[in-house]
């Protein structure tokens, strides 16, 4: 959290220094109500601009809870280094201590939930579940040659969560993608193998064959199973 808070005042000075640099037209807003000093304006106009941001990053602490009259008051004896209630040793490892259970608390929930959907998923009678874990619906057959794990191959697709939020789509770019089956989340290995070029298969991969307890890049959450329709185009054989 302190490291936030450093963030927060140091993107306010960049952005001030950036902006100074520009020449602008002075104009003057009529103040909500008007302190002593030029000082006094700043200082508040600081606490302002800290605090809308700093309120940003406070709903990534994990379940969103924070009692935000008793975080002032934290904030401010820190401010003051007023030790009365807590020092800043026990409050530092308090919130480590906290934060750590927390975030142990919500993995175990996402990872229950996708345990589940894949349980669920898999008593369909529609769906194959491969030894591995994978789950597949075949949604348009076709006669062709199958891909190996070291070909290349062009595919039309679209990506979803569990809750059915899009997250990639070829179709959506209007082209489509081309990658080496070994370079790929073993979920897109596995799956693309058993297609035959000109078939449509649905995918539903576990996150144990995706990106795992991580996710990735703030759009793939951890313990996140991913749903793919993906058609198979063309197979580049890789070279021998």
């Amino acid at each position: 959290m302190k490291k936030i808070l450093i963030l927060s005042l140091s993107a306010i000075f960049l952005i001030t220094s950036a902006e100074a640099k520009k020449p602008k037209k002075i104009t003057e807003e009529a103040p909500v109500q008007k302190l002593t000093t030029n000082i006094d304006s700043m200082s508040y106009a600081l606490g302002v601009s800290v605090g809308a941001d700093f309120i940003k990053n406070l709903k990534t602490i994990p379940g969103g809870q924070f009692n935000i009259d008793w975080l002032i008051q934290g904030f401010i004896s820190g401010m003051k280094k007023d030790s009365t209630l807590m020092t800043s040793a026990f409050a530092n490892k308090y919130f480590r201590e906290y934060i750590t259970q927390a975030q142990a608390t919500e993995s175990a929930k996402k990872k229950e939930a996708a345990i589940a959907f894949m349980e669920r998923n898999k008593t369909r009678e529609s769906v194959i579940t491969t030894e591995s874990g994978l789950q597949y619906e075949i949604l348009t057959c076709a006669n062709g040659p199958k891909p190996s794990i070291n070909d290349t191959v062009k595919v039309n697709y679209q990506g979803f969560l569990p809750d059915s939020t899009k997250f990639d789509s070829t179709i959506d770019r209007g082209e489509p993608a081309v990658f080496a089956l070994n370079q790929v989340i073993p979920g897109w290995s596995e799956g693309l193998q058993l297609m035959t070029v000109g078939s449509k298969y649905k995918f539903y991969i576990p996150y144990e064959l995706a990106y795992g307890e991580q996710g990735a890049g703030g759009v793939i959450p951890p313990y996140s199973p991913l749903i793919f329709e993906v058609e198979l185009l063309q197979i580049n054989p890789a070279k021998k």
